[in-house]
């Protein structure tokens, strides 16, 4: 299932988007509508539900509604910090299907985008076991396996590892990665940090460390895990 999220706020998009991919929906992030747009008009068929902030700089939520309706019978969600019955029924009429008011639970929103999948007929699938290489990632148990013999993760270690198993193939770059790891860790994570626990992480998965094959290095782009 993939999730197109649209939020501003960078902290609340970032802190979304790592709960949305913890419950293992892939995500589209942007932060503003001239972005939204591009993503609806090339990739609107990959896109299973949207998650729209109301208020964008560039625009609103319920212009991204209008196209995406017009486009794909898909689910939509608002987000907004005006509760008030007009906003509400102007969305709904348009053909939200589900709105909610900032501050919000983040347990509350997942609940509300899997009873909204369930009225499309389209439940997300959850994938317990991640396999990459010879590296298993039991999510269920939060445990980590290399050739069968469990791997003992730092909290931070393992979060960072989730993070390039739900970005299999693509390439994080260092801000990407610190951007997540800040967000869930609540913590401070400078660039020396992270270098240090991507170093940790190779030490404990990659069968040679100083030819790693499993957590690799883009030169002058960042990291990749995965083809």
């Amino acid at each position: 299932m993939r999730i197109l999220v649209v939020e501003d706020d960078r902290t609340i998009a970032s802190g979304l988007d790592y709960s949305l991919q913890q419950d293992q929906f892939l995500t589209v992030l942007c932060y503003d509508a001239t972005s939204a747009k591009k993503v609806v008009e090339d990739q609107i068929g990959e896109i299973d539900l949207c998650l729209f902030d109301l208020a964008l700089p560039d625009g609103s939520g319920y212009d991204l509604c209008r196209l995406v309706k017009a486009k794909k019978d898909i689910p939509v969600i608002f987000l907004t910090a005006n509760d008030d019955e007009v906003n509400v029924v102007m969305g709904l009429d348009m053909g939200a299907d589900d709105y909610i008011a900032k501050p919000f639970r983040i347990r509350e929103l997942l609940s509300r985008i899997k009873t909204v999948l369930r009225r499309y007929h389209k439940q997300p699938q959850t994938t317990a076991v991640i396999e990459i290489q010879q590296i298993k990632v039991n999510t269920n148990e939060g445990k980590v396996y290399k050739n069968g013999e469990e791997v003992l993760l730092t909290a931070l270690e393992y979060r960072l590892l989730l993070i390039f198993a739900n970005h299999l193939g693509q390439v994080l770059t260092r801000n990407q990665l610190l951007e997540r790891i800040w967000d869930v860790a609540g913590d401070f994570v400078n660039d020396n940090t992270l270098t240090v626990y991507i170093k940790r992480l190779r030490e404990k998965l990659e069968d040679d460390p100083q030819k790693p094959t499993l957590i690799k290095t883009v030169r002058g782009l960042g990291y990749k895990v995965g083809d």
